[in-house]
Formats: C-alpha cells, sequence, structure tokens
C-alpha cells in the first residue's frame, strides 16, 4: 500500500512539474520538423519524376 501510494505521488508531482504549455510547444516543434521533412521530400520526388521524363531524348 505504501509502494502504490509513494508511485501516485510521484506521478503526481511529476505532471504538476510539467507546464501544459511547454508540452504543447514540444508537440508542435516536433510537428514542424516533420512537415519541413515531408514537403522536402515531396519536392525531390517532385523533381526526380520531372527530370525522367524531360531526361529521355
Amino acid at each position: 500500500m505504501q509502494k502504490r501510494l509513494t508511485r501516485l505521488l510521484m506521478l503526481f508531482i511529476v505532471l504538476i512539474s510539467f507546464s501544459s504549455c511547454s508540452i504543447i510547444e514540444g508537440i508542435f516543434k516536433a510537428g514542424v520538423g516533420v512537415g519541413i521533412f515531408i514537403v522536402v521530400a515531396v519536392i525531390a520526388i517532385i523533381i526526380f519524376i520531372i527530370s525522367k521524363i524531360f531526361g529521355k531524348k
């Protein structure tokens, strides 16, 4: 029983110590990084396809 109470108390302290704004900020920073990667990948694929189409002369 004491062990369970200690775990719940530690979880509560951790949850209070994190600000919800900082958690949301981290999620959006990760989202921006993934979004930039996807845009660069799509542009690279489009350039590759265009070079294959117009490169066969």
